[in-house]
């Protein structure tokens, strides 16, 4: 059974996708950055892990310009998030596999996709997490052929920071089947204990996925174009840190189906190890 991705029907992507289980990055999201042909064929890829994959941010606000200096819009439709101000930290259902790749187009520096501020770069090399299969392991690393001048965002090493409410933020879509947004989006989801979101998912990865959302009454979550997207929050010295990645979910914010997220400190020394090999 393939995981709903939130690839193209969620955050991030401008397309409309079908409606039903869909990995977090959004069709348009995952393919942020290619042409309108290459936007549409890795749109159908991210959608690899579900029969429909793609999210956005539903039940949010408007981000405010300066808000988030770390985000970054993928060209296959995905979001992502600065590690370094030249690496990103995306998902894996958002690329193709590893090595060298200038396919992809970063946009960073704004919260409005057409701000005259807006920067962007390509794509020098793509690092899929090792051992990849669709179901767990859903991040990777997209080395830019330059950088970024903007805040990186660290990640959680341990899982201190793993429960409470978390913020997500991309330009998915507003509402299931929508389109993706020009401007980011940001709403804040609560956390949801494995055992809980196990009866929402059965084949949740507990040790390497979180769950976050309204489950009892729904209406905010991830969407299609928000595969990718980094879910965080601040630590106990009031500093930001990543948690999750958007990885999949059924619909967007469907009542008793909360978002799933990498669950970013499982795979944080591997993370690390990878950015520091990437050339």
């Amino acid at each position: 059974m393939q995981k709903p991705r939130k690839t193209v029907t969620r955050l991030i992507a401008g397309a409309a996708v079908a409606l039903g289980a869909v990995s977090l990055a959004p069709m348009g999201i995952a393919m942020a950055g290619q042409d309108h042909a290459a936007q549409k064929s890795a749109t159908q890829q991210v959608e690899q892990h579900s029969d429909d994959v793609s999210a956005k941010i539903v039940g949010g606000e408007e981000a405010k310009k300066g808000d988030f200096p770390w985000m970054v819009r993928l060209s296959m439709g995905c979001g992502g998030a600065l590690y370094e101000k030249d690496v990103v930290l995306t998902a894996a259902h958002c690329v193709d596999g590893s090595g060298a790749d200038d396919s992809i187009t970063a946009t960073g520096g704004v919260v409005d996709l057409e701000d005259s501020d807006a920067v962007e770069v390509k794509s020098k090399e793509v690092l899929q997490a090792p051992g990849y299969d669709g179901t767990g392991k859903d991040w990777a690393l997209i080395k830019l052929a330059e950088p970024i001048d903007q805040d990186t965002l660290p990640i959680a090493e341990d899982d201190t920071n793993n429960k409470g409410d978390f913020t997500i933020a991309g330009w998915g879509a507003d509402k299931e089947g929508g389109e993706q947004q020009q401007k980011m989006l940001t709403a804040t989801v609560p956390f949801v204990d494995d055992a809980t979101c196990k009866k929402a998912y059965s084949e949740l990865v507990e040790d390497e996925e979180l769950c976050a959302g309204l489950i009892d009454e729904g209406g905010i979550d991830s969407c299609q174009g928000d595969s990718g997207g980094p879910m965080f929050r601040k630590d106990e010295a009031g500093k930001p840190v990543q948690v999750g990645i958007v990885s999949w979910g059924e619909g967007c914010a469907r009542k008793g189906k909360p978002g799933v997220y990498t669950e970013v400190s499982t795979f944080a020394a591997d993370i690390k190890k990878a950015a520091a090999d990437l050339g």
